[in-house]
């Protein structure tokens, strides 16, 4: 289906079964090809059913979400030279508590008893599960980039500046500055994509069949 004056593309399986399980395509007509594969799980209606007569029944829809890692702030963080680096990584919808919750520094994992000290660690388990890595008296070795990587979710990033008297606006300003000419190449790609988007027809396929196209 093709809500109008959308970009939005939806497929809607009624009555869904077991059998429509599978690996699922979005492919967008352009030459060569683009698609997007998702795989579904049917999980299906469930029924609470009490033995009276008539029977009384109450129906469940159960839905699969999967887990979200979270790092709370923004993409970058910028702490004060001496200051303390405070990270807050949360873990939601998982179906148990991360059993090991694992902190990385430039990709190198953290190890707690390093000769550098003042880093720990809190975790609380539960629905939500909450891990924070406090780094104190930060200094320029600090920087760089953070994940959290929980054992049974997808890892979350943050990237740390260490200022040592410089304005977090004149960093913003250099990063920026950097990545200007990138952005511009981006822009250009992204134009060029919506065009064959505009341009094209989409379409689901289940495994090699193509789905027809029923409209709204």
């Amino acid at each position: 289906m093709h809500a109008p004056h959308s970009e939005t593309w939806t497929l809607r399986i009624r009555y869904a079964q077991r059998k429509d399980s599978g690996i699922y395509e979005c492919q967008i007509s352009t030459t060569p090809p683009i698609g997007h594969f998702s795989y579904l799980t049917v999980v299906g209606i469930y029924e609470c059913q009490i033995s009276t007569t008539p029977p009384i029944g109450h129906f469940s829809y159960l839905t699969v979400v999967e887990p979200v890692t979270e790092i709370i702030g923004g993409a970058d963080l910028f702490i004060n030279k001496g200051s303390t680096i405070n990270l807050t990584c949360i873990v939601r919808y998982a179906p148990e508590p991360p059993p090991t919750m694992t902190w990385s520094h430039n990709r190198e994992t953290i190890n707690f008893d390093s000769p550098r000290g003042g880093i720990s660690l809190v975790t609380e388990k539960g629905v939500l599960t909450t891990s924070r890595l406090l780094v104190q008296k930060a200094i320029p070795g600090d920087s760089g980039l953070y994940q959290c990587l929980p054992s049974n979710a997808n890892p979350a990033s943050v990237r740390v500046h260490i200022l040592n008297g410089e304005h977090p606006a004149a960093m913003h300003h250099g990063i920026a500055s950097k990545l200007s000419s990138a952005h511009s190449r981006l822009l250009l790609l992204s134009i060029t994509s919506l065009f064959y988007i505009f341009h094209s027809s989409i379409r689901w396929r289940l495994d090699s069949y193509t789905i027809p196209n029923s409209g709204i």
